[in-house]
């Protein structure tokens, strides 16, 4: 049975700066946090992305612009982060890369990678695995997930939570659709049809044994999270799993009512008994003005990180560290 009260959003007025954008200008960005906390060597491991401003020193796909840097960071306190290991677009032959996962697994690191390949201009996930998280090394990378193999336009964000032994790897989807020619040589002539609105942008579901070999059905059947009827109407992008305490699951997800949202999503809240069939909180509005929405419970509080526009335009990742979420104790 699904609950239906909608939680009190966070006080985010205390929240703390983690990356500044590298120019206090609309399109730079610092931004697409994803979390772990290792209880075992109480320390946290973020990964995030840079990026600059659409066609700025050559267009999107000559020069380094849109998302042009991700890195893994670490931190002692999950707040003052230093880099590990970062990796510049170029070095993917990519017109642009987005938010990186990262899970450790077996003894070893797990790093998925989001980007747009250069190959077809369209969004899909790798993998690399390294015995630590600064050790990464670019030419062992694997497919994980591509557009032709999960019979839809695009994949990428990808969101690692582990159950019942297995990797279960949430990621948006651009959904396939009958184009004309005149569409089809648009979608991904820019090399992102995230801001076209030329199709929708749900949310997906793959399994795997090990995080390395994902299956999932072909195109609409790996959907779990349809894109809503209102301000959610173009994107429902799963950011964050968590358990909501009561034998279920509560998901934090992006969702924009158009392609013209594409860059200032907005978060809502959703719940499911099995991970596969989710259900809006609520079909009215979002939960919290930010996007890319990651928490991790450690230290006896929730670490939120997001990111936020700011009022010069920007973007910045923050934390938030709570006593409560979404009606949860850590």
């Amino acid at each position: 049975m699904f609950p239906t009260a909608l939680p009190t959003p966070p006080d985010l007025g205390g929240s703390i700066v983690v990356r500044a954008p590298e120019r206090p200008d609309p399109g730079y960005w610092a931004g697409c946090p994803s979390i772990r906390y290792e209880a075992d060597r109480d320390r946290f491991l973020l990964t995030y992305r840079e990026r600059r401003p659409r066609g700025l020193d050559g267009g999107a796909g000559g020069g380094r612009d849109r998302g042009w840097r991700c890195a893994v960071a670490e931190s002692t306190d999950g707040v003052e982060f230093r880099d590990l290991w970062s990796v510049e677009r170029a070095e993917l032959d990519s017109p642009s890369m987005e938010r990186f996962a990262l899970l450790r697994r077996d003894g070893s690191y797990l790093l998925y990678l989001s980007y747009v390949d250069p190959a077809d201009n369209r969004w899909r996930i790798d993998v690399v695995r390294a015995d630590s998280p600064d050790a990464f090394d670019l030419a062992t990378r694997t497919p994980v997930l591509t557009a032709a193999g999960t019979g839809t336009e695009g994949v990428k964000d990808p969101y690692l939570l582990e159950h019942d032994g297995a990797v279960q790897l949430f990621a948006t989807v651009s959904r396939a659709r009958a184009f004309s020619p005149e569409e089809r040589a648009a979608a991904h002539a820019d090399a992102d049809i995230h801001t076209t609105g030329l199709t929708v942008q749900p949310s997906a579901l793959a399994v795997s044994p090990d995080g390395l070999r994902f299956t999932a059905p072909a195109g609409r059947g790996s959907e779990v999270l349809d894109v809503g009827a209102g301000w959610d109407a173009y994107e429902s992008r799963i950011t964050a799993v968590l358990p909501d305490g009561r034998g279920g699951w509560l998901a934090l997800y992006d969702g924009s009512a158009d392609a013209g949202g594409n860059y200032e999503e907005r978060c809502g809240l959703a719940v499911s008994t099995d991970l596969r069939d989710w259900r809006r909180l609520d079909e009215d509005g979002p939960w919290l003005g930010v996007r890319y929405a990651d928490v991790v419970a450690a230290r006896g509080s929730w670490y939120l990180y997001y990111e936020q526009t700011r009022a010069d335009g920007a973007h910045e990742l923050r934390v938030a560290v709570l006593d409560e979420f979404a009606g949860l104790r850590p």
